[in-house]
């Protein structure tokens, strides 16, 4: 049995919490002990200290190590690991719920998303939220779908929107939101715009600026393309719209961006077309730790982006197991 303390002991053999934080953050720091401290606020010394006296609590060890450089994790460690993960899900749970029914209508909610989604679909939700929840302090963190992915899989946001990657990680359980497609945007006077029938051959011709391989459906983009045996003349990739917007105004080429990144008061000097007949949709999901125990109004801001996703069907997401890679693929 292990007994699980935050705090130093009294008699007995006790496992601090604060060993198993310092051992997860190791691991995600990609086993950089040095950038686990700094994550942590904390010195090198003592997060190596706290490790090795868990090890010593545990009678194994949970890395293999090159003088003092971390190298690997041992068989051992990882099934510690996995229990690590486990127990600090349980007891941010614990502190969760106590939150809930001491201060119901206050506390903090963190969404990791992307910058497609924070500055073109989610503004008008979180004025609704902030109405809602005046006492509710409400963090965005953006990045790549992977980065925003493991955001919630390391408990440091309560909930990712994006549309790729997600699917990565077994210990997420994801919503579909909404399908989105895509727009070619160019200058007025780009002869792209006065085609009757826009094809995947004639955008081919002309330089093109897109997104990321990481973000937003780029493998859409990428595989409809493919499918007619061509090669879109991609002269510049970016991490976001706006930026695909910037050097479409400069003249570097046309834009192939979410149909929802195009503002027709804030990009009048641009102008969009449908490009849905050429590319397949994408689906913009929502995705949350399997396990988690949700305040109330998390579930609210969940079903204000996506009106379909009430409190019982994100409850059985939380609840169900992890999908088999096998049955996906049949």
């Amino acid at each position: 049995m292990i007994i699980m303390s935050s705090g130093p002991g009294v008699g007995g053999s006790l496992v601090k919490l604060q060993q198993l934080r310092y051992l997860v953050e190791v691991v995600e720091a990609g086993l950089n002990v040095s950038q686990a401290a700094d994550n942590l606020f904390t010195s090198q010394p003592g997060v190596s200290k706290q490790i090795r006296l868990l090890e010593d609590e545990l009678g194994v060890e949970i890395f293999v190590r090159n003088g003092k450089r971390v190298v690997s994790v041992t068989p051992a460690g990882q099934e510690i690991l996995t229990l690590a993960r486990r127990v600090l899900l349980e007891a941010r749970n614990l502190k969760t719920a106590g939150q809930e029914f001491s201060r119901q209508r206050a506390g903090q909610l963190t969404v990791a998303t992307t910058h497609t989604q924070a500055r073109y679909v989610l503004p008008p939700v979180i004025v609704q939220f902030a109405q809602r929840y005046p006492e509710v302090k409400l963090v965005l963190h953006q990045g790549n779908p992977l980065h925003v992915a493991q955001e919630v899989v390391a408990g440091r946001a309560d909930l990712a929107i994006a549309t790729e990657g997600l699917d990565l990680f077994p210990d997420l359980r994801i919503l579909p939101c909404y399908q989105w497609n895509r727009i070619l945007v160019a200058k007025p006077d780009h002869p792209l715009l006065a085609l009757e029938h826009l094809t995947l051959e004639a955008l081919a011709q002309y330089p093109m600026i897109t997104y990321d391989h990481a973000f937003t459906g780029r493998a859409r983009i990428n595989q409809a393309f493919e499918r007619q045996g061509l090669s879109p003349n991609v002269v510049l990739t970016a991490l976001d719209a706006d930026v695909i917007k910037t050097y479409v105004r400069v003249g570097m080429g046309v834009g192939v961006i979410a149909a929802m990144a195009y503002d027709q008061n804030l990009d009048r000097d641009l102008r969009a077309r449908d490009m849905a007949h050429l590319f397949e949709p994408s689906l913009t999901r929502i995705a949350l730790r399997a396990g988690t125990y949700l305040r109330g109004f998390v579930y609210d801001f969940i079903q204000l982006f996506a009106p379909a996703l009430d409190r019982t069907r994100v409850e059985n997401a939380l609840a169900a197991p992890a999908p088999n890679p096998e049955d996906e693929s049949s």
